[in-house]
């Protein structure tokens, strides 16, 4: 499927004088500057009906025109899966992924997953890196995803990660109980032995995590935690290297792991939790169109809340 791009700008007093290329990239947002280079390269860029040099200064009533299609930038296909919608406008869809949900396609793992289903909500994401997905959960973490519908957002948003405007919070579970709240900062890297493992190591990147203490629970914690980082598995990582492994991980050291004097009938108890305990709750940023900060929330899933109640239980 061919995506049709027709664009048409008349100049203005304020472009005199100024160059084709810079005008362009200014009034068409939309598109990021690779693409307006590809016009350019293509011939698709026209002047008056006519290609001409990139830096071209213009006149005041001249046509700037595009008219071509694009290809899709993924191969995957749309399948009919729910998804739990939060938001969405023109710009942005805001999910509530539910765990066990694979993000994207890969290895093992190439139907089923949230871009199969982004892909049938809206097939204009096939036209988009990642299908408009700017950062990822794990499979068996659930909570709030933010999704970008066209490239400008999604260039917006990727920038706005990198810049560390994005903030990002979690609740956790944890095994223990840690004295106080503090900050992990700590470079993440890969595993040096186990490549599919996240570790901290001196080679790692920057990688920093804060997390408060909301309620102790009979040996077990429930955290909320900040990122200011988003590394692959920061959260885990940092958590298990502090020991204080998030309940049920699997990975990193969280499953089977127990608090001190918790007994046999709690621990097959917690043992039923399928998953590491680990919720995106909260996602705040600049919407990429308005440019007011933002914010959404997403529900806590029921075996989490189920999860909760029973160790609070323990206290009494």
């Amino acid at each position: 499927m061919k995506k049709n791009i027709t664009l048409s700008y008349k100049t203005i007093e304020k472009d005199v004088a100024e160059r084709l290329d810079f005008v362009t990239a200014r009034e068409f947002t939309q598109f990021s500057r690779v693409h307006i280079q590809r016009w350019i390269k293509d011939g698709k860029l026209l002047l008056d009906g006519e290609i001409v040099k990139p830096k071209q200064l213009l006149k005041i009533n001249q046509l700037i025109s595009v008219e071509t299609s694009e290809e899709p930038t993924l191969e995957d296909g749309p399948e009919d899966i729910p998804i739990e919608i939060i938001f969405e406008d023109e710009d942005i869809i805001i999910i509530n992924k539910q765990p066990g949900f694979v993000v994207h396609p890969g290895a093992g793992n190439r139907t089923g997953t949230l871009v199969n289903a982004l892909l049938h909500h809206d097939e204009e994401l096939s036209f988009l890196p990642r299908a408009g997905i700017v950062h990822r959960l794990d499979k068996d973490t659930s909570g709030i995803m933010v999704v970008a519908k066209n490239e400008f957002s999604y260039l917006n948003l990727v920038s706005q990660l990198k810049e560390r405007k994005v903030n990002r919070h979690y609740l956790a579970i944890v095994v223990g109980e840690p004295l106080s709240g503090s900050t992990i900062n700590e470079p993440i890297g890969r595993h040096p032995k186990l490549r599919t493992k996240q570790a901290v190591t001196d080679a790692g990147k920057e990688a920093i995590t804060n997390f408060r203490i909301k309620e102790r629970m009979g040996g077990y914690s429930l955290l909320n935690v900040s990122l200011e980082t988003g590394r692959t598995h920061q959260i885990r990582v940092h958590l298990a290297f502090i020991n204080f492994p998030i309940l049920g991980d699997s990975v990193y050291g969280g499953r089977k792991k127990f608090s001190a004097g918790t007994s046999e009938t709690v621990k097959k108890e917690i043992l039923k939790f399928p998953r590491q305990a680990l919720h995106a709750e909260k996602l705040e940023f600049i919407h990429p169109t308005s440019g007011k900060k933002v914010n959404y929330s997403a529900k806590i899933p029921k075996d989490l809340i189920q999860l909760i109640e029973f160790l609070k239980n323990l206290n009494e």
